[in-house]
């Protein structure tokens, strides 16, 4: 929740300063406690929020590495990563087959835009150092933060294991798009072949009328992922079995919710810890995929794809 460059602090959520005083930081929390409780009528995700938030400032050992850490301090975390891809374990398990590099498209573009804002003659050490990512304006914490969350898809999905093929930034441009229109993730299992989009909107996220509602959620989510389905099964001439929309764990109230069909397509909101699952068993109404046809799929798909 706090280590998304688009989410809030944990000060924005407690309402107070990154100065405050621990006095001052108490009443906070126990204010925000009583206004966001789901007895008195408020949000049980923004109430979760607030117990995360406090487990992060309320005392003064965990303070100071939050501060460190996310740039409220002087003096960085010396083994604090920033918003870089994590460091991965040797893994000798056989992988899913993957193509393209999840994420790339928006990190690439997050590095030239950082330094743009940031002016020209400006040199910038460590682009992702949190207190300058803090400052920069949403629309470039948003680039960074739908990059990592391909690269956390990403790594969920390769741990599947090889009856698992996945594309990443797959070219998927739509009439009248922005021209940057792609989709995260194409994943072909013996469960479907689905269409993923990866997304963190820096805040709780529901649902309503089968698209995506919340604060942080821009346009039609749910509508622009179908419409880049559409335009890929074409080219492919593949069917999707289903749709998967992947948030960040604590940003759903529910692990895993199904939409029904939208538009005549299967889909599923999924938190990221329950994504494995769900590819495993399935989409709800999506059909399996077996014998030749999987292979027969992945000639189509891997002829069709072009990546962003």
């Amino acid at each position: 929740m706090f280590d998304s460059p688009l989410s809030a602090s944990a000060y924005d959520v407690l309402g107070v300063e990154p100065t405050t005083d621990e006095d001052s930081l108490r009443r906070a929390y126990r204010l925000r406690l009583r206004q966001t409780h789901p007895d008195t009528g408020g949000d049980a995700a923004v109430f979760v929020q607030v117990q995360r938030a406090w487990e992060l400032v309320g005392t003064s050992a965990a303070r100071a590495a939050y501060d460190r850490g996310h740039g409220f301090a002087d003096a960085p975390a010396p083994e604090w990563a920033g918003w870089r891809a994590p460091a991965r374990p040797a893994d000798t398990r056989p992988k899913a087959r993957s193509h393209g590099q999840p994420g790339g498209w928006r990190r690439e573009r997050y590095l030239t835009l950082i330094r743009e804002w940031a002016g020209r003659g400006v040199t910038i050490d460590d682009p992702y150092d949190p207190a300058l990512v803090r400052s920069a304006p949403r629309d470039l914490r948003r680039m960074l933060a739908d990059a990592l969350a391909e690269e956390a898809t990403a790594r969920v999905v390769s741990e599947l294991g090889m009856g698992y093929t996945v594309w990443h930034d797959v070219a998927a441009p739509v009439r009248g798009g922005t021209g940057d229109d792609k989709l995260d993730h194409i994943v072909l299992s013996p469960s479907g072949l689905y269409a993923v989009l990866s997304e963190d909107f820096g805040g709780p996220v529901g649902v309503r009328r089968g698209e995506l509602t919340g604060d942080g959620v821009p346009g039609t989510p749910v509508a622009d992922l179908l419409a880049r389905m559409r335009v890929l099964a074409r080219a492919a001439g593949v069917r999707f079995g289903g749709a998967v929309i992947v948030l960040p764990d604590d940003d759903l109230v529910q692990a895993v919710t199904d939409l029904g069909r939208v538009r005549g397509t299967p889909v599923v909101l999924v938190a990221r810890g329950a994504l494995s699952n769900v590819l495993r068993q399935g989409v709800p109404g999506a059909r399996s995929i077996g014998g030749n046809e999987i292979f027969d799929i992945r000639t189509r798909l891997q002829q069709a794809v072009r990546f962003v």
